[in-house]
């Protein structure tokens, strides 16, 4: 049986209607995709939100257990300060320094950074800021300049990249807050 051409025709315009349809199909559901990955995205950036002022709160919360124990842990290391300054913040027209804790005598200063979890790269960032502190608060330029790093959680890889790097460790031990460091080590001063 032999296909006329208004056969040919008619199932050609078939065809691109068809087709129009298919298209017309695609697009809308590459807008409601559009729309829900919108949608995730959104959702995403709440969350990240979330989980960043936890984060704040949960390094301050790390921050209010090292208070109380620095003083007293550094004193049992044989380096009596007595003086402790919380968020010091220092603004110069060659830039800025921030340090969680600052502990002091008439001799020494202690800067010490507090996270929730330590990483290597917070050590370096500290040992960063530990280099220019002098240059951003001269009335210390005649203290020894000593460093820490303290933590809720601090691996052993990174407690001992810390101490190789001549700062003091200060961990979570149960309920209180310890020097991880032993007795035979030697700090760096700036």
């Amino acid at each position: 049986m032999a296909t006329t051409s208004d056969e040919v025709w008619q199932l050609l315009g078939e065809l691109i209607e068809a087709q129009k349809e298919t298209r017309r199909i695609l697009l809308q559901q590459a807008q409601e995709a559009e729309k829900s990955r919108q949608q995730t995205d959104r959702q995403i950036q709440q969350v990240n939100e979330q989980l960043g002022k936890l984060g704040n709160r949960l390094g301050e919360f790390v921050e209010w257990q090292v208070r109380p124990a620095a003083v007293r842990l550094f004193q049992e290391r044989g380096i009596d300060v007595h003086e402790l300054h919380t968020e010091v913040s220092v603004k110069r027209p060659q830039g800025g320094l921030e340090i969680d804790l600052l502990v002091v005598n008439e001799r020494e200063v202690i800067l010490i950074e507090v996270k929730s979890k330590l990483t290597q790269r917070d050590v370096d960032e500290h040992l960063e800021r530990l280099a220019k502190f002098k240059e951003f608060m001269p009335r210390y330029s005649d203290a020894k300049a000593l460093g820490a790093v303290a933590a809720m959680i601090v691996t052993d890889e990174v407690a001992n990249y810390a101490y190789r790097r001549g700062l003091f460790v200060l961990a979570q031990s149960g309920e209180s807050v310890i020097i991880l460091n032993d007795a035979q080590f030697k700090p760096q001063i700036w």
